[in-house]
């Protein structure tokens, strides 16, 4: 896989979780935790793309 098809592969799982996230936060009786674990992942993801952008 080159650097190119993985970082938008990243993107896309990035993205996802964010509407994963918004969509959490919008439901009523969603457990924090799990809101708290996307947002983990998310930020992680932002952080790899952002390594292997420079």
């Amino acid at each position: 896989m080159s650097l190119g098809s993985h970082l938008q592969e990243l993107k896309k799982k990035h993205a996802n979780l964010a509407q994963q996230v918004e969509q959490a936060q919008r439901s009523p009786g969603i457990d924090d935790l799990k809101v708290r674990e996307l947002k983990k992942e998310k930020l992680r993801l932002k952080e790899e793309i952002s390594r292997l952008a420079n």
